[in-house]
């Protein structure tokens, strides 16, 4: 595909992710429909696509329209491109400018028309009150694609040997500064599912400010631990990495759908364990919360979530993870630990839920952090309790 067809493709999908379909489906939706466009083609259409709604607000403004058009042509310009050698009406490529768009691109406050932050409103207004000066940075680093981390698995070597075998392969990467596992991607990433590296389990995908949060949690060897909101499992696999006994549980037990087969590549032992299967009189050493939340804190990598959250949204989930805090108490030993997690940036799911949980519940606050992309990596809470 020419560039100019891919514009045009991503156009299309913009359309519908703005007619109220998910980015994700409407991603699949046009490669089934569209079965001759190439893995590089399709990986290029969805960068376009996800900048797009990245930046949705200030590329539609530069664009002139909120339509997959209008956003499409905003960052052609924000991207400094010249759209005239891609709005060429040729073959696949979106139709000519009209006169009405060169107009507002021509316009000498055009550049002007940006719209700082890339948030709703009201989202922008809660981001400057949790976090005051920094809410412009965070906004901003909010706008760019995430970096691409990678966890060394220890348990089969250290960081220095995972890079030596992934530049091996063809994959460079620097150590981040968040984790003593953590790697950042500074060279092609495009195969890294298919390297030995991943296949036999030396690295698994995880963001470096979700890593710290396992390394926040303090020594694990020998610890029974109960990751109770486990999900996809990849703190469960990060703690069993540790030395820690693992319990995977969660409330959606398709989530944890390909947890045992991720746990055999890495070497790891883990029980999965549906809701039906935990028993209501065991305890653990440490009890995992990584709760339900907003997102807000990863919206670079799942930006369509950022148009799509309410304040009615963001209520349910701080009600929700009160409760979930209220039941996975109970499955704490006395004198252990709880920790509780979310990839948010905001306070009432985060630092809030702590000073409640260390009023209203058996817990004394041993310490907490909030990171966010400006410190590299996603936005992400942990808070770690004794329990009393």
């Amino acid at each position: 595909m020419t560039p100019g067809a891919r514009l045009a493709a991503a156009i299309g999908i913009l359309d519908r992710i703005l007619d109220g379909e998910g980015a994700e489906p409407a991603l699949i939706r046009w490669a089934r429909q569209n079965r001759y466009a190439g893995s590089g083609d399709r990986a290029a259409i969805r960068d376009i696509v996800f900048d797009g709604l990245r930046r949705k607000r200030s590329a539609a403004a530069r664009g002139g329209a909120m339509s997959g058009r209008g956003i499409v042509l905003g960052l052609v310009l924000q991207q400094g491109q010249d759209p005239d050698t891609l709005f060429t009406g040729t073959g696949y490529a979106p139709p000519v400018l009209s006169g009405a768009e060169r107009e507002v691109i021509e316009r000498p406050d055009g550049a002007s028309a940006d719209l700082e932050h890339d948030v709703q409103d009201w989202v922008w207004e809660i981001l400057r009150a949790d976090h005051g000066d920094a809410a412009p940075g965070i906004a901003q680093a909010l706008r760019d694609r995430a970096e691409v981390h990678l966890r060394v698995n220890l348990a089969q070597a250290d960081r220095d040997t995972a890079r030596l075998r992934l530049s091996e392969e063809g994959v460079e990467t620097v150590p981040h500064p968040l984790a003593d596992t953590a790697l950042r991607v500074i060279g092609p990433d495009r195969k890294l599912r298919q390297s030995a590296a991943f296949q036999t389990g030396l690295i698994e995908f995880q963001d470096a400010a979700s890593q710290h949060a396992v390394a926040a949690l303090g020594p694990l060897n020998g610890l029974t631990v109960l990751d109770y909101c486990a999900g996809g499992g990849g703190k469960s696999l990060a703690m069993a990495a540790a030395g820690a006994q693992v319990t995977a549980h969660d409330a959606a037990p398709d989530r944890m759908s390909d947890l045992a087969d991720r746990a055999a590549r890495a070497g790891a032992r883990i029980e999965v364990c549906p809701p039906a299967r935990l028993d209501a009189g065991r305890r653990f050493d440490l009890v995992l919360v990584d709760a339900p939340c907003s997102g807000s804190g990863a919206w670079r990598r799942s930006p369509d979530a950022k148009w799509r959250l309410t304040p009615e949204d963001l209520s349910a989930h701080v009600a929700l993870q009160w409760r979930i805090l209220n039941k996975a108490v109970q499955y704490c030993c006395k004198g252990g630990r709880l920790a509780y997690a979310t990839c948010s940036l905001f306070r009432a799911e985060n630092a809030a839920q702590a000073a409640r949980a260390s009023s209203e519940l058996p817990l004394r606050l041993l310490h907490d952090r909030q990171l966010t992309p400006l410190d590299g990596g996603d936005g992400f809470y942990i808070s770690v309790f004794e329990v009393v």
